[in-house]
């Protein structure tokens, strides 16, 4: 390449910024890194204080607000809103490319960490919401139903519905970008996206993400270099840590300058057939009878119990706020953090398809995906639990090498254990490959005003800036982890708001776009029915209304 094409390519990245959100989107990032290295303590404190306001005082809200999102979307699913379309041009990627993209932002690296973990946290510690005894037979469906629950539909439904509400917006308003305040359109006005409110929402946006994914490639990369340590004894030190992190963001940048269609598209794609072939292999070595009963009576008790686990808030009852606040509300949180990047990639994966197959892809397909596998692998883990087939007491007792390691422990209990545990490293790797070069495209987006193709090196430098901040943050000890984890948590609550009100503002506006479709239906049909009475009457040419 010539140097004058370098320098088009920088003036291009230069060119395409948006200065406003890249300088304090980062600088916030970079800002809460550095004062933690000045004074860890009083960034500990500060962050607590606020996720203390949150839960004592708007755990109720996020709860709620999740919920009628839900209701809303099911809706959509079923009713006569759903033919609403995004955009005139046909869908871009099959339905099978589009559910394994949609699936993978963002959403199944969380989904393969905690399968065989988070069942064993409530067979210890059941919801008070119901009453079990821990580490009963009777926990066991509990902590599986309580598993379902929290990653069925309710994450994916925040996810989705920033995802129909900035794609919405953008393929059928005109000069409306693909960017995070776009979902607030009838609300801002399409003439202030450009204003002060638009530029501090795509901000936080930019903070949420890149804490969000900082803060995960360093749990990934955690599980990864726990599970070389725990199987076969290899300490790799913070040397090891740095290398790991630096071929894990060498992987997704790669996977990201290739593009959506040749990147994100296909990786997804082998995503999903490891994902299906690790899931039958476990149900066929696993207790297979065990866990269709117990599948069978979790995913009842889910169904029959949604109201009731969506809006428990422990009122009244002995720990139960706080059991709520540590689970539940930290699960929406964490979930509507991650809303504006999994949203703005939805969004731009979505362009063709109507606003049904957008929501039952979201949270129905999804669903149909994360339920067996919790069922099988999270069923798997308190099954071995319970009868003292595998020990999980370091894991319970949150002793090292904990939660990373509980994959290796259930797996190391099967036949051809080494084979799984590969199998499973590889599985989380790539998934979060998906989740990160989805995630850094979407900040790239948010960062050049909404441009649906930013430049490679725009995409380079965000997946180097990522890279570089989980390799920080997990050399100099996991509290930094944690904190920058809480920091971007607590965005969560302005974008359940966010979400809120974007729910309303579609409501508003499929309201009336329906009410044109139906109209224009109705006028081609009356025309085809007085053409039909009336043969013999010469063909009249089509109108700009038809």
């Amino acid at each position: 390449m010539s140097s004058s094409d370098d320098l088009g390519a920088v003036g291009r990245f230069r060119e395409e910024l948006d200065p406003f959100i890249f300088l304090f989107g980062a600088g916030l990032t970079v800002g809460l890194i550095v004062l933690y290295f000045i004074s860890p303590t009083t960034v500990q404190d500060g962050i607590g204080i606020a996720n203390s306001i949150m839960n004592q005082y708007l755990n109720w809200a996020l709860l709620l607000i999740v919920f009628l999102i839900v209701i809303f979307l099911l809706f959509l699913i079923i009713g006569p809103w759903g033919k609403i379309k995004f955009g005139d041009e046909p869908p871009e990627y099959s339905f099978l490319s589009f559910f394994a993209m949609l699936y993978s932002a963002g959403f199944a690296a969380g989904v393969v960490f905690w399968g065989p973990t988070e069942a064993l946290f409530y067979y210890d510690n059941p919801s008070p919401l119901f009453d079990v005894q821990a580490r009963s037979a009777e926990a066991m469906t509990i902590a599986v139903q309580q598993t379902l629950f929290h990653w069925a539909l309710p994450q994916l439904a925040v996810f989705t519905i920033m995802g129909i509400a900035i794609g919405y917006f953008a393929y059928n308003y005109d000069d409306v970008p693909l960017r995070v305040s776009s979902a607030l359109t009838p609300v801002l006005g399409k003439d202030n996206l450009d204003g002060p409110l638009a530029k501090i929402i795509d901000v936080i946006a930019v903070f949420a993400t890149i804490g969000g994914v900082a803060t995960s490639l360093g749990f990934i990369g955690s599980q990864f270099i726990s599970g070389l340590n725990f199987q076969w004894g290899i300490n790799l030190g913070d040397l090891g840590v740095i290398v790991v992190v630096t071929v894990m963001t060498l992987l997704f940048t790669v996977s990201m300058v290739l593009g959506v269609d040749r990147g994100i598209r296909r990786l997804s794609n082998f995503n999903m057939v490891l994902f299906i072939l690790l899931l039958l292999t476990t149900f066929i070595v696993g207790p297979s009878v065990f866990l269709m009963l117990l599948g069978t009576q979790a995913l009842g008790g889910m169904i029959t119990d949604f109201v009731s686990m969506s809006l428990f808030t422990g009122a009244g009852v002995d720990g139960g706020t706080e059991w709520a606040n540590s689970w539940t509300v930290f699960y929406w949180a964490w979930a509507l953090s991650w809303s504006p990047f999994a949203g703005l990639f939805i969004a731009r994966i979505s362009k063709g398809r109507t606003v049904r197959e957008v929501a039952f892809t979201g949270i129905v397909a999804t669903s149909a995906a994360t339920i067996p596998w919790f069922t099988v692998v999270g069923g798997s883990a308190v099954w071995a639990q319970h009868n003292g087939i595998a020990d999980f007491s370091q894991v319970l007792a949150d002793a090292p090498p904990g939660a990373e390691a509980s994959g290796f422990i259930l797996f190391g209990a099967f036949p051809f254990g080494t084979v799984f545990m590969l199998a499973f490293m590889l599985l989380v790797t790539t998934f979060f490959i998906t989740s990160a070069d989805s995630s850094t495209l979407a900040v790239s987006m948010m960062t050049t005003g909404g441009k649906a193709h930013p430049s490679n090196i725009n995409r380079v430098f965000w997946g180097v800036v990522l890279g570089m901040t989980a390799a920080i943050l997990m050399t100099i000890g996991g509290g930094a982890i944690d904190t920058l984890q809480q920091a971007a948590i607590i965005t969560g609550t302005p974008f359940a708001f966010v979400c809120f009100t974007a729910m309303l503002g579609l409501i508003k506006e499929f309201s009336s776009e329906y009410g044109r479709v139906l109209l224009q239906d109705q006028t081609k049909l009356i025309g085809s029915s007085d053409a039909t009475d009336q043969p013999e009457s010469p063909k009249q040419p089509p109108t700009a209304d038809d």
